[in-house]
């Protein structure tokens, strides 16, 4: 598992378990990993978008409707729509990224039996 793996595993439990204070500590983390490329900049974007709408409970946005219904079906539709969305090559550099960031969130999401194993 790569450094970049892990830290996103420990930023899904951090969220999860919706612990803003640490998830913003392997948010800055993941975002120095990610790089200040154009796929790296994507990638910080949607680390960045997870990380506010959690802070501000923006119970429109995906993230927040994860939590809080727990629907591990629409998660799975959501990570293989976000893993062919980051491979199609006619995306740029940015796209990717973002995706990329969502589709290694997702994983290490689903990789936790219940919310109630990150606590």
């Amino acid at each position: 598992m790569s450094a970049r793996d892990m830290r996103v595993e420990m930023f899904a439990r951090a969220i999860m378990r919706r612990d803003l204070a640490k998830a913003k500590g392997h948010a800055e983390k993941l975002i120095k990993i990610a790089g200040d490329d154009k796929w790296g900049r994507g990638y910080s974007r949607a680390i960045e978008g997870i990380i506010s709408a959690i802070n501000d409970n923006d119970t429109d946005s995906l993230i927040v409707q994860l939590l809080n219904r727990n629907d591990r079906e629409r998660t799975k539709e959501l990570l293989d729509l976000y893993s062919e969305l980051a491979a199609q090559e006619f995306r740029d550099e940015y796209e990717k990224g973002y995706y990329t960031a969502w589709v290694e969130f997702l994983r290490a999401y689903l990789s936790q039996k219940t919310l109630s194993d990150v606590q």
